[in-house]
């Protein structure tokens, strides 16, 4: 989208519009061979996430969360939102998890903690947590200089790589 508005204009697309956008991107792009494409959407419960599940078949699901009990529950809804559509849900990663001291080496649950404990009794009891991703400043200094984390962090890199084998048996490829 950072080709067609200005940096500093919102997107402000009603449902027609972005069902539109996403049919051109996934049916008028020339992808060439795919073994699995990956698709980001925004938390919630809203058109994008059904025009995907309308238009793609989609093999499943990683939802991602943050300790908070807000963006919690937002999970929570979304997974309901695709057991409804049949979209199997393959696993929650919780983002921001922790910050880990580099002076003592302890873990700091800054946004609280025990997700699987608040996930119990939910509609995601039986969904597994893939990992525990924790807060780490140069995440976002390597966001903003547009060089991909993965590449420059092995720790990081080898928490996404473990994660990547955990659900890529569930995708029978």
């Amino acid at each position: 989208m950072g080709l067609l508005v200005d940096e500093e204009s919102p997107v402000v697309w009603r449902g027609l519009m972005v069902m539109q956008a996403i049919r051109k991107l996934l049916r008028g792009v020339r992808w060439g061979p795919l073994d699995v494409l990956v698709i980001d959407m925004p938390p919630g419960t809203g058109d994008t996430q059904l025009s995907v599940t309308q238009e793609v078949p989609i093999k499943g699901v990683v939802l991602v969360t943050t300790p908070q009990s807000v963006a919690l529950a937002d999970c929570i809804k979304g997974a309901e939102m695709f057991r409804k559509v049949d979209v199997p849900i393959l696993g929650v990663v919780e983002n921001m998890s922790y910050y880990q001291c580099s002076s003592c080496n302890k873990k700091h649950h800054i946004f609280g903690s025990n997700v699987e404990q608040r996930m119990k009794g939910q509609a995601m009891s039986n969904v597994p947590i893939l990992g525990k991703l924790p807060i780490k400043p140069d995440i976002s200094e390597h966001c903003d200089s547009g060089t991909p984390t993965v590449i420059l962090d092995s720790e990081i890199s080898d928490m996404f790589d473990q994660i990547a084998q955990t659900i890529i048996p569930s995708l029978d490829l």
